[in-house]
């Protein structure tokens, strides 16, 4: 049986033409989702949900494409492009009777959160993005022999059917990889729950492919178009990341600061996968930024 986030209860919510998300809510009071990344689940974030729960409705979907929602065929880049998944997270917390929520992402999920952020203002009542920069500042960081970090980037870019076949070839030796190189606490993910993630990987091969390549193309015409026009996060914003700038030679903050109006930016020592590795502390900044 596939592991669960413990005293919440599961939705399926159809969110657009033939798709549906698989959505645990739990909690009460002012509404929060949470975004989880790649190569993960909604699972996640169990420890943040339940800590989050006790003074607030907390959402933790599936985002199209992964765990157990919907996967449809990409028929050009907006199937996946982080616009089309932004307007499912806002369409999901409105069927479940939430017109304003707070909205945090993980990874993939913080770039969908940043893009409902931008096209969504006065929906999202704060904003949090874990462990990412945006779409257009991360391809312009992204050079010489520091890029090789992201190679599955570039992988994951190319047009259909390569990447599929070669990732379907090794799923589990592909998808490991990231759970082993990017966690600093193994055991912050156990095993039925590396097992879970493994196996929600095997069948969503082509949708995460999808959703890469997305941001290859045109989820870098949208924010490029919205810095053409000096778009701007109006909501508070908090930014938890790992100290990559100082790695790969960026100013994360630098980068930030011209999307928003109202940035904390805070780094940490756990790895990428945070909200397991030090799930206090992220709640915590959590918390700091509902305050605001």
């Amino acid at each position: 049986m596939s592991p669960v986030i413990q005293d919440f209860t599961y939705h399926r919510v159809p969110v657009a033409d033939g798709v549906s998300l698989n959505a645990a809510v739990g909690g009460s009071g002012p509404a929060v989702v949470l975004l989880h990344g790649f190569p993960q689940t909604h699972l996640m974030w169990r420890h943040v949900a339940a800590d989050l729960a006790a003074d607030f409705t907390v959402i933790c979907p599936d985002l199209r494409g992964y765990g157990a929602s919907d996967k449809p065929v990409e028929n050009g880049q907006d199937t996946y492009s982080k616009r089309t998944m932004a307007a499912d997270v806002v369409a999901l917390a409105r069927a479940l009777g939430h017109d304003r929520f707070a909205l945090a992402g993980h990874d993939r999920g913080a770039l969908v959160a940043f893009r409902a952020g931008l096209d969504h203002p006065a929906t999202i009542t704060h904003l949090a993005c874990l462990d990412v920069l945006p779409t257009l500042d991360m391809w312009d960081v992204m050079h010489g022999v520091s890029a090789a970090v992201g190679w599955h980037l570039y992988l994951m870019a190319q047009p259909p059917g390569l990447p599929e076949k070669m990732i379907a070839a090794v799923p589990d030796a592909f998808f490991a990889a990231f759970l082993d190189d990017w966690v600093k606490d193994p055991s912050a993910i156990p095993a039925e729950f590396r097992a879970a993630y493994l196996a929600a990987c095997r069948e969503a091969i082509p949708s995460i492919v999808a959703d890469y390549r997305a941001s290859a193309g045109v989820d870098v015409v949208h924010d490029t178009a919205d810095r053409a026009r000096g778009a701007r996060l109006r909501m508070p914003v908090t930014v938890v990341q790992q100290d990559w700038g100082a790695a790969l030679g960026y100013d994360a903050v630098a980068l930030w600061r011209p999307w928003t109006d109202d940035l904390v930016h805070r780094t940490t020592t756990a790895g990428h996968f945070m909200a397991e590795e030090a799930p206090k502390e992220v709640a915590h900044h959590l918390r700091e930024l509902l305050a605001r």
